[in-house]
């Protein structure tokens, strides 16, 4: 009686059919099993609806065919069977089948027709899809900008690779031109030296394998944190570089600790340091590594070339590098004792076993250098070790190193086969071969000079103290000068011209001092 009664007042207002009666199914959308009529459904306000549809509470039209589906929003006044519509889509009439999306604008479309909300067109073909920020008419004026930034970001990859291996490029530069004047023979092949190649590769494959496991960064960490001042901060980033390029040469010991040096002064709050510290690490890279044969790359192909006793090397470089330690020393004092506190996290410490093999690999490389025993034979054994223990080290060895050494061995190489140019760098470098040599570096950087000048002398301790402190001067004068200035440009931007203002007078400074003592070295001893 409820429910007669209620439909009732449904037909008096709505003058509408009456309601279904109790226990009839309908289906529902998406539902082919239905569901038994409830008072629930009783506020259906549509005036007229055929045989087994389904009302949404809030539908306005006025009639819908049979077995149609209405949104509740929809302001349509008709819509074909099987018809679909979305809550606001304002089309008067669509074909059977159409999809469309909530905010299409078209009036009408084709059958299967896939709209984007913000398609401004009235018409579309058939499966077109548009897309609102690429109006036809200009087409293709966005594909010439999009061709053109694609071209601008090449661009601007292939000068940051270019700035980052300029040494590389001038010696491929240099090695091909001398090409053309002294044509590729059977004599290019006595141009390489195999051993030096051979220690340096392993040596970086090692260090690599080291920097890996992050054994280097954890140690420098620990060393930092046990000093509570900004000066004794510094002086330990300073030194820990000082002494790790005599070990890792120069230019990684820069990759590897010019971040950890970043990364204190940042935690402690003291950024107006990082230049200085940066130049002092910088100084100390390139003459920290001058008294071993493998703390610098051109010490290793010098001592090699020439076969240098290992002591008379020592001797060489002795009072150059207790004079540059001392100068070190000595500046960085001038920092202020501020109080300081590391507030970053310590280095987790890295794998023990790891670190032991790959330390006694580094003393395999380091005896291949002094001759111990034939150096194929410690190549052999470290690519094999690291081929099991950790291959990916052999994709972070420096291979732009390996190639400048190649391309300047057929630099040098065609120069001396040429006599003019032969006779005439001959009579320069006998002129004052430290001068000559280190002037060299500051014009072509201290490598090349090295593999270059070592053709035309035979005086290698001159040459050897020359492109050791050569490498101090301008920012090309050593591939680590570049190496620290790409970083400071890439943590301080804007702050370049300050930076090289004080790189300019400190390294000026330190070369000019160190140029006495390299005099006074020969004096005493050759």
């Amino acid at each position: 009686m409820k429910k007669e009664e209620f439909a009732d007042r449904e037909k008096d207002r709505n003058k509408a059919v009456p309601a279904p009666s109790e226990g009839e199914l309908l289906p529902e959308l998406g539902n082919s099993e239905g569901k038994k009529i409830s008072p629930s459904q009783a506020d259906v306000p549509a005036e007229t609806a055929s045989k087994v549809s389904v009302f949404r509470a809030d539908v306005p039209a006025e009639t819908a065919s049979e077995e149609s589906a209405f949104r509740a929003d929809v302001p349509a006044e008709t819509a074909s069977e099987e018809s679909v519509f979305r809550a606001d889509v304002p089309a008067e009439s669509v074909s059977e089948g159409s999809s469309f999306r909530a905010n299409g604008a078209a009036e009408t479309v084709s059958k299967e027709s896939a709209f984007r909300a913000d398609v401004p067109a009235e018409t579309a073909s058939e499966g077109s899809a548009f897309r609102a920020d690429m109006p036809a008419e200009i087409a293709s004026e966005r594909s010439a900008v999009q061709l053109l930034s694609r071209g601008r970001r090449f661009l601007f990859a292939l000068g940051r690779v270019a700035r980052g291996n300029a040494v590389l490029l001038i010696a491929l530069l240099a090695a091909a031109i001398t090409c053309f004047f002294v044509p590729i023979d059977a004599q290019y092949a006595d141009y390489f030296d195999l051993r030096t190649l051979s220690c340096l590769f392993c040596t970086l494959a090692v260090v690599a394998a080291l920097r890996s496991i992050r054994f280097f960064v954890w140690l420098a960490d620990v060393i930092v944190r046990r000093f509570c001042n900004m000066r004794n901060i510094v002086l330990a980033l300073v030194f820990v570089t000082y002494f790790g390029s005599m070990i890792m040469a120069n230019d990684m010991a820069l990759v590897t600790f010019l971040p950890l040096g970043w990364l204190v002064l940042e935690s402690c709050g003291n950024k107006k340091l990082v230049a200085f510290t940066f130049i002092m690490q910088n100084i100390a890279a390139n003459l920290g590594g001058m008294l071993t044969p493998f703390g610098n790359p051109q010490n290793l192909y010098l001592y090699s070339y020439f076969q240098i006793p290992t002591g008379e090397f020592f001797a060489i470089m002795a009072l150059p590098f207790a004079v540059a330690f001392v100068l070190i020393l000595a500046v960085c004092l001038f920092v202020k004792p501020e109080p300081a506190c590391v507030s970053s996290r310590p280095k987790n410490p890295p794998v023990l076993w790891r670190s032991v093999v790959y330390l006694a690999l580094f003393v395999l490389s380091v005896l291949i250098v002094f001759r111990v025993f034939p150096y194929y034979w410690g190549l052999l054994a470290v690519v094999l070790a690291l081929l099991v223990l950790d291959i990916r080290s052999f994709a972070h060895v420096d291979y732009s190193l390996l190639l400048t050494f190649c391309a300047f061995f057929v630099f040098s190489g065609n120069l001396a086969r040429i006599p003019a140019v032969a006779e005439a760098l001959g009579k320069l470098v006998s002129l004052d071969p430290l001068a000559f040599g280190a002037l060299s570096c500051q014009v072509i950087s201290n490598v090349p000079s090295a593999v270059l000048l070592s053709k035309f002398t035979e005086n290698y301790p001159a040459l050897l103290i020359a492109v050791n402190i050569g490498g101090l001067g301008t920012p090309i004068a050593s591939l680590a000068s570049l190496i620290t200035l790409n970083t400071y440009r890439r943590v301080c931007p804007g702050e370049t011209k300050k930076y090289l203002v004080k790189f300019l007078a400190l390294n000026f400074s330190f070369l000019a001092v160190l140029f006495g003592a390299g005099y006074l070295t020969l004096w005493l001893f050759f």
